[in-house]
């Protein structure tokens, strides 16, 4: 139970990753602001969160199970916090889908869009009236810089993020009314256990359905250049944390936050043409045009200058 003064938080996802690292750092927040409810679907795997936590565990951070792909779950974990008071939402809960679309079946991309899109829009439709009541409350989405800029071979996760930025863009304009924050948490490649075990997965995994072309630009030329990006520029789940715990304290909070100033230059490219063929042609270049283009890029670790004159010379 939290302490008079204290914000309630409640966190999907906290089993592993930045779901974790989230409610770590916020439960050892110095001042002791908050009083995170860590969930997970499983308490069978939260021996890693209370490790992390520590001496908070019991304290500052409290274990709740819920499924966010479950409505009478969701229900019952709202309902089993006192007075239904949650003052800040976290949407961690996520899963990755990668390979040609030919190969992926259509069930599992309804998964997909189960956990990254309905699951988020599950916890906000139950906590959302209560804050609307209460004029006050904060709401975050850990979206993807693939809800902005899709990315060759994550058509399915990137169409998610998308989905949820655009029902997010809709819902912040009514929050703003009864006084409700909305953000979205914006990360690029992140090290996580998941992330790992899907790429080793992923390049043992057959193809069914997708032309020998296609395997081949997946397994030899993109998963290479991803494991790249991954090695050379991701973060870790503890930088995306915080820059998540400055959002919830910041004064006015911004609607988007990009954790990883790498992506800024590419993002930009999108909205420099609205005909949408620059950064189409330019992502297809530097994948299949330009000889180590996805390297190259990324060796030049978001320089905007830099990087829009590459693009130049080879568009």
């Amino acid at each position: 139970m939290a302490s008079p003064g204290q914000k309630v938080v409640l966190i999907t996802g906290c089993s592993s990753g930045i779901g974790l690292r989230m409610a770590v750092m916020l439960a050892h927040d110095e001042q002791k602001r908050y009083h995170v409810i860590a969930t997970m679907r499983d308490l069978k795997r939260k021996d890693k969160l209370v490790e992390a936590a520590g001496d908070a565990y019991g304290k500052t951070l409290s274990l709740a199970v819920l499924d966010v792909c479950n409505d009478e779950s969701v229900k019952q974990c709202i309902n089993g916090i006192k007075d239904r008071h949650v003052d800040v939402l976290i949407n961690n809960a996520g899963i990755g889908l990668v390979g040609p679309v030919e190969s992926i079946p259509i069930e599992e991309m309804k998964k997909v869009f189960e956990t990254n899109f309905f699951g988020v829009i599950r916890m906000i439709k139950e906590v959302m009236p209560d804050m609307k009541k209460r004029q006050g409350g904060h709401i975050i989405v850990v979206s993807s810089v693939m809800g902005l800029q899709g990315v060759v071979f994550n058509d399915v996760y990137a169409a998610s993020k998308f989905a949820m930025e655009g029902f997010c863009e809709s819902l912040a304009v009514q929050l703003l009314k009864f006084n409700v924050t909305l953000s979205l948490i914006e990360p690029g490649p992140v090290h996580t256990e998941f992330e790992a075990k899907m790429i080793q997965e992923v390049k043992q995994k057959e193809c069914p359905g997708a032309d020998p072309e296609t395997v081949n630009y997946f397994k030899n030329v993109y998963l290479p250049s991803s494991i790249d990006i991954f090695t050379l520029l991701g973060q870790t789940p503890d930088d995306v944390a915080r820059c998540t715990k400055k959002v919830i304290e910041a004064k006015r909070p911004r609607f988007r936050n990009l954790t990883n100033p790498f992506y800024t230059p590419i993002v930009a490219l999108k909205y420099a043409d609205e005909t949408g063929s620059l950064s189409v042609n330019a992502f297809y270049h530097m994948l299949f045009k330009i000889k180590s283009g996805y390297h190259t890029i990324v060796q030049l670790r978001g320089n905007t200058r830099t990087i829009s004159n590459f693009i130049k010379v080879h568009l």
